[in-house]
């Protein structure tokens, strides 16, 4: 089961897809890397990867669903065990026996499609000294398995593009149906630094979403919500587009994903906006970027 047909209208907002979307759990039975989710922005079932086992971030988003007071696993990723859970989890995908499991065995028709092979997890996948050798894993084993349309997807908030073994491992999935969703939640550094919380200059990210769009079409994905009780203010979604068309300036975007809260938060501040808000924000980026498709996800 690969990529099938566009979801039908009113396929998101099926009761028990809605269910299976707040659920993201990284631990899958006793793996320790592989897990599965239906993500309701890949629009079906997508197998994540996660390369952070020890939960380090460098960044700690107030939006973030990670507990990170709970003990956390090792720093190193085995890539022998990797190998194992991924084989395994790709052919219980294929066959359609994950189908068999909650919350899988509950979701609608149009989502049981296996969209993509994730790079996400616990913190930044593209900070494990592994990751190029982990894309060449996953790329191995989703052709042997016959899935050769499903894609490898690295979310990722692009503080390390700059290193090059981040860009020839990013280089080697251009080759092998690779697609990079690179966060930008901010227009300002300010509030930049209020909702993604690092230290890394926002200039960093900025620039290099740029290269990243310079040398491949490129996803952005943008989580906008509440900050006790507000908004993100007129001004702010303003410099977001500017920012926005500095970076599609430079390259190919996409597609823009803005989206919102949909999982417990790290801060109990952090909440979600209405539709009626992502649409208004999509709106603007709309307005702003003829061209660019901007999809939303309340």
């Amino acid at each position: 089961m690969t990529q099938g047909p566009p979801l039908p209208i009113g396929a998101h907002e099926h009761p028990q897809a809605q269910r299976a979307f707040t659920l993201h759990d990284r631990v899958w039975q006793k793996n320790r890397y592989v897990y599965p989710v239906v993500s309701r922005r890949s629009k079906g079932i997508s197998i994540g990867v996660n390369l952070n086992p020890d939960k380090v971030c460098n960044f700690d988003c107030i939006y973030c669903s990670v507990d990170r007071k709970v003990a956390s696993g090792a720093a190193d990723v085995d890539a022998g065990v990797l190998r194992g859970e991924l084989a395994a989890m790709l052919e219980l995908a294929r066959s359609g026996e994950i189908y068999r499991y909650d919350p899988f065995d509950r979701i609608p028709a149009a989502l049981r499609r296996i969209n993509d092979i994730a790079f996400s997890g616990d913190g930044e996948p593209t900070t494990c000294p592994q990751f190029g050798e982990v894309c060449r894993l996953a790329a191995e084993l989703r052709d042997a398995a016959g899935l050769t349309d499903v894609k490898l997807v690295v979310i990722t908030n692009a503080t390390m593009f700059h290193r090059p073994g981040v860009r020839e491992a990013l280089a080697f999935l251009d080759q092998h149906n690779g697609e990079i969703w690179a966060k930008l939640d901010a227009g300002t550094e300010g509030y930049y630094e209020r909702v993604d919380r690092t230290t890394i200059p926002f200039r960093r990210v900025l620039e290099n979403i740029a290269w990243c769009s310079s040398v491949r079409a490129t996803v952005i994905q943008s989580l906008f919500l509440r900050v006790h009780g507000e908004p993100p203010g007129a001004e702010e979604i303003g410099a977001y587009v500017e920012r926005l068309r500095e970076v599609s300036a430079a390259g190919r975007v996409k597609l823009v994903q803005v989206y919102t809260v949909a999982r417990t938060t790290t801060e109990p501040y952090a909440t979600a906006l209405t539709g009626e808000e992502l649409e208004s924000i999509a709106g603007r980026v709309r307005a702003a970027l003829a061209g660019i498709p901007v999809e939303i996800y309340p």
